[in-house]
């Protein structure tokens, strides 16, 4: 970042020599027959002159693209459910990024309540998507490149059994409900009975509709919250 505005700092003070001070005009032959030498440095004087801002402004304005790209990636994303999450009760918890020890890919979002457990996943942006299979879409990436994905709400689905074995491993008499859906505004997508597809702000109203797991107490909780914590 810094040497991107030093190298914009450059080129508009060499703007301002150039053309506000009029700086090369000293390099003007100053006689009707100019000798080789006077030719040769004026001429590399105004080369200069007129290349050097547009290569330092060049120069500058990539540095600083890149380290504002860079720093876009660094920012925390704000998911769908961190959005929602005023909206939902104290005895909820919202987890983004679980790493689950189970060798998978981490669970984008994860919410605990009184009714067991929800995945909560994105679905890509309706005009990138080329192709939606059963298995797999094409999806086309911010470089113009198409990518293959797991089908979203079959990868959600899947993922909400993850989270059912690990969260129900502490208690092996008691299985933990859970539940998975999609996020998003795509009308070709439609809900299964594994997964449900939601708009972005319905997911508070949502998770208040499922039915609440009365083996799901305090303690219990408690105990999940920590775990939450540890694959975070």
């Amino acid at each position: 970042m810094l040497l991107g505005l030093l190298c914009v700092t450059t080129s508009a003070a060499v703007l301002w020599l150039v053309f506000g001070e009029g700086f090369l005009e000293q390099f003007n032959p100053t006689t009707a027959r100019p000798s080789a030498g006077q030719l040769v440095i004026g001429g590399l004087a105004w080369t200069l002159g007129l290349i050097a801002p547009a290569a330092f402004g060049i120069a500058g304005l990539a540095k600083l693209s890149t380290a504002h790209g860079r720093w876009r990636a660094r920012r925390p994303r704000v998911t769908p459910a961190v959005r929602s999450s005023r909206r939902l009760g104290d005895d909820h918890i919202v987890a983004t990024g679980v790493r689950i020890p189970d060798g998978g890919k981490p669970i984008p979002e994860l919410v605990v309540g009184p009714f067991g457990a929800a995945v909560i996943e994105e679905l890509p942006p309706r005009g990138a998507v080329l192709s939606r299979g059963v298995r797999s879409w094409e999806v086309r990436v911010g470089s113009g490149r198409i990518r293959t994905i797991d089908n979203p709400m079959e990868r959600a689905a899947r993922d909400a059994d993850r989270a059912r074995a690990w969260l129900s491993s502490e208690d092996s008499d008691t299985v933990l409900k859970t539940y998975a859906a999609v996020v998003g505004r795509d009308p070709q997508v439609e809900r299964t009975s594994a997964c449900a597809v939601l708009a972005p702000d319905q997911i508070a109203e949502w998770l208040s509709t499922l039915p609440p797991q009365r083996s799901l107490d305090e303690n219990r909780r408690t105990r999940i919250g920590r775990l939450l914590r540890s694959a975070l």
